[in-house]
């Protein structure tokens, strides 16, 4: 099968190829997936997982690539819950190879069924963005009716998901980005947008919570804009500075089938709507790791065309 692999740790995003890998083994309660749509986070070369197995061992050359959709092609010894021809979208084990990839070993665990009405492309841009974005407004955040959350990076995969379940909850959505962000977050119903080229984090005012994708010096700022019993949750790294009167949150999303069962309906319904930005092959990986201009949405990596005739 054709994959994107890396080999070379300090050749960075030089070292991504197209390479030919052996078809993946299924181990015990995994499925093999035939690949249609895969999505990926920039920051992966960066992630110990992508170079090392959870001993601790060099398992170059690596696929990235944590996020897919497809069809079940095979089930793995003691595999249960999922069917041969199945429908299905997910996560990739952060330490094994992933999705950027003709076809991929899961853990059946960490997929769920794909209804026939949802394309590929939009699947593939939900399983990152959508558990990370739930997890963090409604497990860590408390985010409740009626209370302001501060959403950083609303133009991306995960902010531009937190923003639409935001609403959907009754909440007052505060949102930043840059200036090409803006007709996105209008789009998406942003309260009120603070493009952080020219306006400063503080003019956001009190918030309830604040939900971080960016890190750095916006979510050291960000901190003292938490209100008395408010939350400050990111994903970058565990914050240096905390709110004086309330709780910080730093946490890495987790497989939840239920959960990526119920973000599915939402698309299918029309609740929710993944803002996909790029669509490009699976040759074009490497580049679209490090594109040359900021396109608003998640870049979404197209395997193959779904040969059961559904959308893809």
């Amino acid at each position: 099968m054709q994959a994107i692999t890396v080999r070379d740790r300090d050749a960075g995003l030089a070292g991504l190829s197209l390479t030919d890998l052996p078809y993946p083994h299924a181990a015990e309660n995994d499925v093999i997936v035939r690949v249609y749509a895969a999505g990926f986070t920039p920051g992966e070369l960066d992630w110990p997982g992508t170079w090392a197995d959870r001993a601790g061992r060099d398992r170059t050359p690596s696929v990235p690539g944590h996020e897919l959709s497809g069809v079940v092609e095979e089930l793995g010894f003691g595999t249960t819950g999922l069917s041969v021809g199945q429908r299905v979208f997910g996560l990739a084990d952060w330490a094994r190879d992933g999705s950027l990839a003709e076809y991929a070993a899961v853990e059946a665990r960490n997929l769920a069924p794909l209804p026939a009405d949802v394309d590929h492309t939009l699947a593939a841009a939900l399983p990152i963005s959508g558990l990370t974005a739930w997890q963090g407004l409604f497990d860590h955040g408390r985010l409740a009716t009626g209370q302001t959350v501060l959403i950083h990076g609303v133009g991306g995969g995960v902010g531009s998901i937190a923003v639409q379940l935001a609403r959907e909850v009754g909440a007052r959505v505060i949102g930043t980005g840059r200036s090409a962000d803006r007709d996105t977050a209008r789009a998406l119903g942003v309260d009120t947008f603070l493009d952080l080229q020219t306006e400063k984090v503080e003019d956001a005012g009190e918030v309830d919570v604040v939900f971080d994708v960016i890190g750095g010096d916006v979510l050291d700022r960000s901190a003292a804009l938490v209100r008395a019993g408010g939350t400050l949750v990111t994903i970058v790294v565990p914050p240096k500075v905390r709110p004086k009167d309330g709780r910080a949150v730093f946490f890495v999303v987790e497989p939840d089938r239920a959960r990526l069962t119920d973000l599915a309906t939402r698309v299918r319904d029309g609740r929710l709507k993944p803002v996909v930005g790029a669509v490009r092959p699976l040759a074009e990986a490497p580049a679209a790791f490090a594109p040359t201009t900021h396109t608003p949405g998640k870049t979404i990596i197209r395997v193959a065309e779904d040969r059961t005739g559904a959308s893809s």
